[in-house]
């Protein structure tokens, strides 16, 4: 597959240190793309997110493609042992008492994408001018949303619009969602952190998504929009333009050909 990509992270225009780390690599065999939003006192916020990502990009660094046996559950495992490796700290460290952190993990391959996703940091889609959002938020507002007592825009604008109801090392265990899909030519994906999303409608993504500019300057775009709304947190963005796809079957994980997603 031919993929153009832009990662970038900065500290908007609060905060005195950045939590969120960030990993993007691309071959011509696939992409791995993680985000890792973290939270704690004492810069563990920061010590958190940075493991989570290091270990999940170790432990899914021989995953060549989403329709390898085991796709899912090795991805499982890679965030299973990020979250054992923080939380271990957590038990540990008196300092890092409290620390956690979001991940979202998208992998892309010729036969699919797969993602797995922890946390309210997010993952879009634009796809033949339509802009979808893959993941779900762990969130109180979400909860909230899903239960019919407040709406979509409510929520954007809760007071407890921060308040995760999951998170990477805050417990002994942690259980992923996972999505998977078709990946196509022309496709382009976004992963990024509450500190763009939260300032940004998805309105506007759509709009600085659309951009035929490259994907470094879409980049800097949506953060500079997150800071002229504010940047009120850390902001955090992968963007990932698909030009070419290798003929495959269009196989997702653990579903059937052309299956929309898996969760578990």
């Amino acid at each position: 597959m031919q993929l153009s990509v832009a990662a970038r992270t900065d500290v908007g225009r609060i905060r005195a240190g950045n939590e969120d780390s960030l990993h993007a690599e691309a071959s011509e065999s696939r992409g791995l793309f993680i985000v890792a939003d973290g939270m704690g006192g004492h810069a563990a916020g920061e010590v958190a997110s940075a493991m989570a990502v290091q270990i999940v990009a170790e432990g899914l660094a021989s995953l060549q493609s989403i329709d390898e046996p085991g796709a899912v559950d090795r991805m499982a495992a890679a965030v299973r042992a990020a979250n054992r490796a923080i939380y271990s700290r957590t038990v540990s460290e008196a300092e890092k008492q409290g620390m956690g952190t979001t991940v979202s993990v998208l992998v892309l391959s010729d036969s699919g994408y797969l993602i797995g996703q922890v946390g309210d940091s997010r993952i879009y889609l634009l796809r033949d001018g339509q802009l979808r959002q893959l993941t779900k938020d762990h969130s109180y507002v979400q909860e909230q949303v899903d239960a019919g007592y407040l709406t979509p825009e409510q929520a954007r604008y809760h007071p407890y619009s921060n308040v995760i109801t999951r998170c990477v090392g805050a417990n002994e265990t942690v259980e992923p969602d996972f999505f998977a899909g078709p990946v196509q030519a022309g496709d382009v994906y976004l992963v990024a952190s509450d500190g763009l999303t939260g300032m940004v409608e998805d309105r506007r993504l759509h709009q600085l998504m659309s951009s035929r500019a490259a994907p470094a300057r879409v980049v800097d775009a949506l953060i500079a929009e997150a800071n002229g709304r504010g940047g009120l947190d850390n902001i955090t963005a992968i963007l990932v333009q698909v030009h070419a796809v290798a003929a495959a079957p269009s196989m997702v994980p653990g579903g059937a050909a052309g299956a929309p997603n898996v969760q578990r």
